[in-house]
């Protein structure tokens, strides 16, 4: 047959999405927002909790909120504070809905369990507390297909990776940005990064191999800040500003050929599927564009009120029985105010296009596996029955005993006479004394938390 002369344009199914606000009593109010000059989203949400990072007096802290504790915000409601500067960027683990890390201008990462029952006082003590940079922490990332593998970038133009259950540090990559360091996403699998830099460049980057495997100039040409992330297949999508400083969006191909494929004006994202969401100051626009062959604008939600920062529910935190193909938690002044994007059906069965299986809360790798050179792809779920969110899981930091290496072989340097007294009976009795006080701390924490459930749920009753 004759080739067509004219390109079909493929229908998006996500051509009817429309977004709304929820209802007033399905907001989150009286949260006083940070107010702290950072390009953060001050804002992280999963199926269970959404954390909003809040203004503190001397130091830094984060509110949790279980998603349903909607409507006011008890102003004595306990917050998770251990930094001793602002926090800066806040991110759960893709792999543990109770665990979520902390970055903060005290040059520190923070890494938290956080309980499923509302705790009765402040959180203040870190399960791991990671320190290597040394300026402010203004990045955290966790990676995608690894267990405990979080990123952070700094002000210091290091990106450092972490195992966090050890608490080590695996690699830093610490020659390849000259300048602030604006946004670092993953790909899909976590084999890549991709960063965008105040000197105008975006960087593919091989973190195990610590090598930048492709690099952009000036994808967008305005000074003002640019942003990009993976897209499914392996093409890196970018946001910027002309030098009028209109909003441009940007397709590369950049690992195979580092071409543009497409660009266009508009605005900010976060990935949904094969869909785009989008938020501009201007005008206040969250939108969703699919990325095909042919790219066309779908519908917009629009308000008046600019935002403060934006959440974004991963794939397995949304309600499949109402069609939503994403939900969005925007942060104003005061008060957080979901925004949830729906393709209308009219049928109630399960729609299997809007909803491809899903990466789950399961990791495919673990930390030394991914280092050691392994790549995975994210272990899938169905949505057909909706996500139930698992029971708590402990983060369990195993740090190696600085005591379990030998001492030096050799002459002994000093002697003094307590080398020469301590007997093997008496270390072994002080072992054991110790041992016995770690029960005791152990079970004291255990009546403390038992109790702290039980006052929870007389408190609850009482509502």
């Amino acid at each position: 047959p004759p080739a067509m002369s004219r390109r079909v344009v493929r229908q998006s199914k996500f051509r009817h999405v429309f977004g709304q606000p929820v209802k007033a009593d399905q907001m989150y109010e009286d949260i006083r927002v940070s107010k702290v000059t950072c390009d953060s989203s001050f804002c992280a949400v999963n199926p269970k909790f959404v954390a909003i990072i809040v203004e503190s007096g001397g130091g830094g802290a984060f509110i949790v909120l279980p998603l349903a504790k909607t409507g006011r915000v008890d102003k004595n409601h306990p917050l998770v504070t251990g930094h001793t500067a602002p926090v800066l960027d806040i991110d759960w683990c893709p792999h543990n809905d109770n665990v979520i890390a902390s970055a903060s201008e005290d040059t520190t990462v923070m890494v938290w369990q956080i309980p499923d029952y509302v705790p009765v006082r402040n959180i203040t003590e870190p399960v791991v507390t990671l320190e290597g940079h040394s300026k402010r922490v203004s990045i955290i990332s966790w990676h995608p297909t690894a267990r405990n593998v979080l990123l952070s970038a700094g002000c210091d133009n290091l990106v450092i990776l972490w195992n966090v259950g050890t608490g080590e540090m695996l690699l830093a990559l610490d020659d390849m940005h000259t300048d602030l360091i604006y946004n670092v996403g993953w790909n899909r699998n976590g084999s890549l990064l991709v960063t965008t830099c105040k000197d105008k460049k975006v960087r593919v980057i091989d973190p195990r191999k610590q090598q930048i495997i492709a690099e952009k100039t000036k994808p967008h040409d305005g000074t003002r800040p640019i942003r990009a992330i993976f897209v499914a297949d392996g093409k890196i999508f970018t946001t910027g500003f002309s030098r009028m400083s209109e909003r441009q969006l940007g397709l590369w191909d950049l690992v195979r050929r580092g071409s543009s494929l497409a660009s266009a004006s508009a605005t900010d994202l976060s990935p949904a599927g094969n869909a785009l969401g989008a938020g501009d100051t201007p005008w206040q626009r969250v939108r969703s564009g699919g990325i095909m062959e042919q790219e066309h604008y779908l519908n917009t939600y629009s308000s008046k009120e600019p935002q403060r920062g934006m959440g974004f529910m991963p794939k397995r935190g949304l309600d499949v029985s109402k069609c939503e193909i994403a939900r969005f938690f925007k942060l104003h002044e005061r008060k957080c105010e979901p925004i949830v994007m729906t393709v209308p059906r009219k049928s109630d069965l399960f729609q299997d296009d809007l909803y491809p299986d899903t990466p789950g809360p399961e990791p495919a790798l673990e930390a030394d596996e991914w280092l050691s050179g392994k790549d995975a792809e994210p272990i899938l779920i169905s949505l057909r029955d909706g996500y139930v969110p698992i029971k708590n899981r402990e983060l369990k930091v195993v740090k190696k005993n600085i005591l379990d290496s030998k001492p030096p072989p050799g002459p002994r340097r000093s002697h003094s006479t307590c080398d020469s007294d301590f007997s093997q009976p008496a270390l072994e009795e002080v072992l054991e004394e110790i041992r016995a006080l770690k029960e005791t701390v152990q079970a004291q924490e255990k009546r403390i938390s038992d109790l702290e459930n039980k006052l929870c749920q007389f408190t609850n009753g009482t509502d």
